[in-house]
Order: structure tokens, then sequence, then C-alpha cells
């Protein structure tokens, strides 16, 4: 995938471009099921496949929602893009300049005049450029004018379940990783640095490695049961979330005891991928029973990741490469 990082970086118009427009946040299922359809599409024109998408979430730079979460770093993002077998990534810089753009005029200079589209495919709800002007009732008129068709789809669903970045944003806050794999079609994951702690689970008999992630988006508060990679090997662990509340530390920690592991990791990046949540953050009358609590943790932990095997980025990859 060939990744443009601003408009002024297309140097020439792509061929027969089928192109899809958003934020992509999470890369659920119902984008996967887009990214499908584009690349389909563009096949079928002897075209090419390009995603658009903007640099921060609009939401962050307009400041429409407090307290926003993104689901996935832009890193991620990039991942799983690359990963669904896309040609072409244009990241458009999203500045207060840029949001003043009009819709008429970003689909005339740079999706026609840059870029060259062919075809646009878009979600039922989505709408862009100033006022969000840029509805498919929009896009339809000027495609007529300047020769290119539009592609609307309905909500993607599996039975009941719509696939929606809320909906993955809702589920990862309540502490429901086991059923957000079916959203995501993947575990949800947290990635970062292993941090030095305050050593306290190490005096328990149980040492952890306390993770320092760029993520916003982080599960509930609690103990979970998790796969942990390291480098290309994969452990199962005990992940606890929170702020520690039988020693009174005030601030959020992500903390992962991994099973039969004593290597040293200080300052090497690992990857969570959470499988089930065990039970809330609790606070313990002293250090011994909470020693007894996470023994029981890890025993129901070992339990429930016997022969589970997780679904991360290279499933992707084999499964959405042309």
């Amino acid at each position: 995938m060939h990744i443009f990082r601003s408009i002024e970086e297309i140097a020439e118009k792509l061929p027969n471009a089928v192109v899809t427009i958003g934020n992509f946040d999470g890369v659920h299922l119902g984008h996967r099921e887009i990214f499908r359809r584009v690349k389909r599409e563009a096949a079928a024109i002897g075209g090419v496949s390009l995603v658009i998408t903007f640099i921060p979430h609009p939401i962050k730079m307009l400041g429409v929602k407090k307290g926003f979460r993104l689901i996935s770093t832009y890193a991620e993002k990039e991942t799983l893009l690359e990963a669904s077998g896309i040609d072409y990534l244009l990241i458009i810089p999203f500045t207060g300049e840029f949001a003043s753009i009009s819709a008429e005029r970003f689909v005339r200079d740079i999706l026609v005049g840059t870029i060259g589209v062919r075809k646009l495919i878009i979600g039922y709800d989505y709408a862009f450029g100033k006022n969000r002007q840029g509805d498919v009732t929009m896009l339809r008129r000027i495609g007529e004018e300047l020769g290119f068709t539009v592609d609307m789809l309905e909500p993607i669903t599996s039975g009941d379940l719509v696939y929606s970045s809320t909906a993955v944003r809702q589920m990862v806050a309540e502490g429901d990783v086991r059923g957000v794999v079916r959203l995501l079609g993947r575990n949800f994951s947290v990635g970062g640095t292993v941090v030095h702690g305050r050593q306290r689970g190490k005096g328990l008999g149980f040492p952890t490695a306390n993770l320092q992630t760029d993520k916003e988006l982080i599960p509930k508060p609690g103990v979970y049961a998790v796969k942990v990679k390291v480098e290309e090997t994969t452990y199962d662990g005990a992940c606890n979330i929170g702020d520690n509340p039988t020693f009174g530390n005030g601030s959020l920690s992500i903390e992962v005891f991994i099973f039969d592991f004593d290597g040293d990791i200080y300052g090497r990046e690992v990857r969570l991928y959470f499988v089930d949540r065990i039970r809330d953050e609790v606070t313990f009358p002293n250090p011994q029973a909470l020693q007894e609590a996470i023994a029981r943790d890890v025993a129901r932990c070992r339990e429930l990741l016997h022969d589970v095997t997780i679904i991360e980025y290279q499933e992707y990859l084999a499964e959405e490469a042309p």
C-alpha cells in the first residue's frame, strides 16, 4: 500500500481510481466490507483502490464531543488498512483551513482534479465538507457533471448486529472484550512499552510488566485474561487495569503478569490481546487477601486461555489481500 501523507504528494491522477472516504476508526468488519467493495469495483474497471482519511480525527480537531477516544492509534489504522489489501491511502491533515473547504470544492479540486476519481463509495450516513454539505445527493449531482459515479452502502449488519465504531467504543469501555470480537473481527489489543512500576506484584509473588501506551481507548478497569505478544512469541497472561485501590495509587495503570516467562523486557514493545474479563477491580483489606485473589485470577485465566488462538493483523493480511 502506498501512502500519501498530504494531497500535494499526489503528482498525477491515479488510474481509474475507486475511492472511499471516512475516518474508519477501529477498522471494524463494516469498514472491511466497504474496502472489499472498493477493491472489487477497482478490479472490474482495471483501476486502483484508494482510501481517504484524516489526521487528527475531525472530532478531535473540532472538539464537538467531550471525552471522545479513538479505538485505534493512527499507526494501528495504517497497519489495518494495509492488511485489508488497499492500493493507496491518502491521509489528509485535518486543519482549520481544510475544515473550511466546501464539499463542492473538495470534490472538484481534489477528488476529480487531483485524484481523478472514477467511482466513489460512501456509507449511508457519511457527509463531509463545511457544514457537512457533501451528502450523496450533492455527490451524485456533481458526479453526473464531472464523469464519476457514486455508490451509497446501506448499514452493514450481521443479523441484528450493526457494525459501528460507536458500538465498538461502548463495548470496550464496558469491558466486553469478548463480545467486541464480533464487531472487530479480531481481538481488541493494546500495544506499548514496558516501563518500571512500583514492584508490588513481584513482592506478592506475581511480577508484572507495566505498560505505557499511546492507546486512548482502554477497557474498563478490572482483571482480564490476555494473550501477550513479545516479539514473535505469544504467552498467556493476566492483566489488571486500574488504580490499585488496595494501595491507594490513584492513577490508572496497565499491568500484566505473563505466565511462564522470566525474561527482562523493560523498554521493549509488547502487545496485549484481550480475550475475556474476569472481574471488577476490588479493594482488598490487606496484601494477603490481594495475593490470594491474584492466585485465583491466574488459575481462572489459565483455564480460559487454554487452546485459545487470538485473531490479529496477520489474519487480516491472509484473508483480505487480493
